[in-house]
């Protein structure tokens, strides 16, 4: 199992997602937006995750906020109850100047820090407020206690891709199954 499907058409956008945990890392991703379909083909060839997306929309906020609530209900409905899984996932990633920091918790209490030191206005085609809102879009729809930061870097463009691929590394070793986890990955018993 592990795949799901996420679907919406409302008067501003009209999403199609697909993703499968069990996957090999492939995308199909077609958003309109070249830095966004960057940003989401990393995420799935890192995390190993295969990601289709179909997506339009009215306005760029609009698009970039539905497709990350979107993704993260297709995670969290891929996922089922969480039995079985690591639950937890970090990672350290460098890209070329920049130095980023993931830690994730896919415990189903939404909480993000996201600082990514980002000094521009925009990131190709995105606004740097959009690209957070993405990021902490997803971990909420996800329900995921997500810590994602930037230690340091010259370049907007590659603060974000160590970003989105320290991300993916913690959401690969997160989702992953654990041969010898019996049950739900908690002491209570329920996530």
């Amino acid at each position: 199992m592990r795949k799901a499907q996420f679907e919406r058409k409302t008067s501003e956008t009209e999403v199609n997602i697909k993703v499968n945990l069990n996957g090999e890392g492939k995308s199909s991703v077609k958003t309109g937006l070249k830095f966004l379909n960057h940003m989401i083909k990393t995420l799935s060839t890192h995390s190993l995750i295969d990601i289709n997306i179909i997506a339009k929309g009215d306005l760029r906020h609009h698009l970039i906020e539905d497709i990350a609530i979107g993704l993260g209900e297709a995670l969290k409905n891929a996922l089922g109850n969480r039995e079985g899984i690591n639950r937890f996932g970090s990672s350290i990633v460098p890209m070329d100047c920049s130095l980023a920091i993931a830690a994730i918790d896919l415990v189903k209490r939404p909480y993000s820090v996201i600082d990514l030191k980002l000094e521009g206005k925009a990131a190709e085609d995105m606004k740097t407020e959009d690209i957070y809102h993405f990021l902490k879009s997803l971990s909420s729809s996800l329900e995921a206690n997500l810590h994602l930061q930037v230690q340091y870097g010259l370049n907007d463009h590659h603060k974000i891709e160590a970003a989105f691929k320290a991300l993916a590394l913690s959401l690969r070793q997160a989702v992953s199954l654990d041969p010898r986890r019996k049950g739900i990955p908690s002491a209570k018993g329920a996530i």
